[in-house]
């Protein structure tokens, strides 16, 4: 039980005016539905570029129904964002004067960053991308920011846990000098540079995210997460690098929104500036991810294979200070938030057969 009550943030929230750049992905249109529902007014701007209805529609590889279980993944997201009265604006955040027209006619109190590219693998084969999506695009929020002289009380950054490069210990905390490595981790590691600098420089109030291995309905990302349980429906084996015993903090996407939404409802202003990691706090192993699986598509295939040279080791995150600061306690342990989610994935999968087969 927290020592800071969930429900009793609204208070906070309600007149705040909070812009998510590049808020109509996996994590910020969950984000953007809470905050709408604890009272806040809500814009996302966006470019639809990353896993977009596009993307999807025009990949020559895809499996038709996965086709089609994307395309009502990303048709859903825009339907409740719709239904929440959640504005979106299609701008590019990589031009200074589209973002500034976003940030003229909103007027926000609070500002999410959140572009980037879908993940490390993408950012490695597509690295200036990368760097656009992720620092570009912060350049120009901070400078925006910056401008209205402390008219936005804060900046939150998400960031990646995999800043913290190979994990030395079985857990890291946020006080852990980050030892990121590859495109992915060095531009947020980057990132978080960039906004420490504009808060002494400047005064500007910020807090940065350090989320780990999300999962949860409507992400595209292709997550391990995602894979497993898709690879189960297609028949396809689930592939258990060193027998599966690679250790990563599996978070519920949630159980991340809360924390979220804590650290933007507690932030007191330009005085106050934080890091927290927001996870579950308790790393689990590959094989007990496929476990679950298992129990939800018993036909499933696992499959072990040699672990690769350059995995990374990871661990648990702690979140003591998360807890102690914002009342952050997770709700959702493997085998109930994953569980749930695979449930979820096989209907959907399932829905999308129906209609594929109808077409």
């Amino acid at each position: 039980m927290s020592h800071i009550p969930y429900e009793s943030l609204s208070e906070k929230l309600i007149g705040q005016r909070i812009m998510l750049i590049g808020g109509a992905g996996f994590i910020g249109h969950n984000l953007s539905l809470e905050l709408a529902r604890l009272g806040a007014t809500v814009m996302i701007v966006d470019n639809l570029m990353v896993n977009s209805l596009i993307e999807n529609a025009f990949t020559q590889d895809q499996d038709p129904v996965q086709r089609t279980a994307y395309r009502n993944f990303l048709h859903d997201r825009f339907s409740l964002l719709r239904a929440a009265r959640v504005e979106l604006r299609n701008a590019d955040a990589r031009i200074l004067t589209d973002l500034g027209r976003c940030f003229e006619e909103f007027e926000p109190t609070k500002v999410v960053h959140l572009s980037a590219i879908a993940s490390a693998v993408d950012a490695k084969q597509e690295p200036g991308l990368c760097f656009d999506l992720q620092l570009i695009t912060l350049r120009n929020t901070l400078e925006l920011v910056r401008a209205t002289g402390q008219k936005i009380n804060q900046v939150m950054f998400m960031s990646s846990s995999t800043v913290y490069g190979d994990f030395e210990g079985d857990s890291v905390d946020e006080r852990t000098f980050p030892r990121p490595e590859g495109i992915y981790a060095n531009a947020k590691f980057m990132g978080e540079r960039l906004v420490r600098t504009y808060r002494t420089q400047y005064g500007l109030g910020t807090t940065v995210i350090r989320p780990s291995a999300l999962y949860g309905e409507r992400c595209i990302s292709r997550r391990v997460s995602q894979m497993f349980i898709e690879n189960a429906l297609t028949g396809k084996p689930l592939l258990l690098e060193g027998g599966g015993d690679g250790r990563l903090d599996f978070t519920y996407i949630r159980d991340l929104v809360q924390g979220q939404v804590r650290a933007l409802a507690l932030h007191s202003g330009p005085v106050d500036s934080n890091t927290f990691n927001i996870t579950f706090g308790n790393a689990r192993t590959i094989a007990d991810l496929a476990a679950v699986v298992k129990e939800i598509v018993p036909e499933a295939v696992l499959e072990d294979r040699p672990r690769a040279a350059d995995k990374p080791v990871r661990g648990t995150l702690s979140i003591e200070r998360a807890r102690d600061v914002l009342g952050f306690e997770p709700e959702y342990t493997l085998e109930d938030g994953y569980k749930q989610y695979c449930q979820w994935y096989v209907d959907a999968w399932r829905r999308a057969q129906r209609e594929t087969n109808f077409a």
